[in-house]
């Protein structure tokens, strides 16, 4: 019990740490705006627009560390009967399709009609929302990314930049983005709430790929 107590503990303050080591980044840009922001012949109007940027990636990020702790306390149910995947590939694909324009993503759907997975709904839209923001932020322009469903099933495969093989079993960590991905938009949560939802639906995610080769994750659940 003591050693699971201090392994909670080490967690905890870890945990603590990197959130706040990743808040600290968007705050220092935000107080750098805010004062070009008083500097005479300022465009207002643009550091604004970035100050903006900057408040909704730190919502983000905060969002994802409530919602990984609900799922971590028990709060959230994942796994409560079936849901159909297509349309739930469908929702997304539409919500990110302006962020998919601007980043020069093109995004794909591939699912018969009657394929379900066993997830709740909002579980399964969480789960492919951010498979959807992994490749758009990070595959590159020029890329496609496609998002498939199977019974038991649940992929995103792109063509983009891809990950250094040795970097491939971390994506999965909390906060864990490569060198290249640092200088992209993303909490570094997205791929660690994917895990955790399968995971807690008693399923697998695997991550496979290559620098130049693309990025493949893919979601196997039990059968039913």
């Amino acid at each position: 019990m003591m050693e699971e107590l201090r392994a909670y503990e080490e967690l905890r303050v870890g945990f603590t740490a990197a959130v706040s080591h990743e808040l600290r980044t968007p705050l220092a840009r935000l107080l750098v705006l805010l004062e070009s922001a008083t500097l005479p012949d300022a465009d207002r109007d643009d550091l604004l627009a970035q100050a903006r940027e900057q408040v909704e990636e730190m919502r983000e990020l905060v969002d994802d560390v409530l919602f990984l702790s609900e799922l971590e306390s028990g709060r959230e149910v994942v796994a409560l009967g079936t849901t159909r995947a297509l349309p739930v590939l469908e929702e997304v694909a539409a919500r990110v399709a302006d962020s998919a324009e601007r980043a020069d993503v093109a995004v794909r759907i591939d699912a018969a009609p009657d394929v379900e997975l066993p997830l709740r709904r909002r579980m399964l839209q969480i789960v492919v929302q951010n498979l959807a923001d992994n490749s758009i932020w990070y595959a590159g322009p020029g890329s496609t990314l496609t998002l498939s469903a199977r019974p038991g099933l649940l992929e995103a495969v792109d063509d983009g930049r891809g990950v250094a093989e040795e970097e491939l079993p971390r994506l999965f960590e909390r906060f864990y983005r490569s060198d290249r991905a640092r200088a992209s938009r993303g909490s570094g949560l997205g791929l660690a709430i994917v895990k955790h939802v399968v995971v807690s639906a008693g399923g697998e995610v695997e991550a496979s790929g290559g620098t130049g080769r693309g990025l493949r994750i893919v979601c196997r659940f039990p059968a039913p």
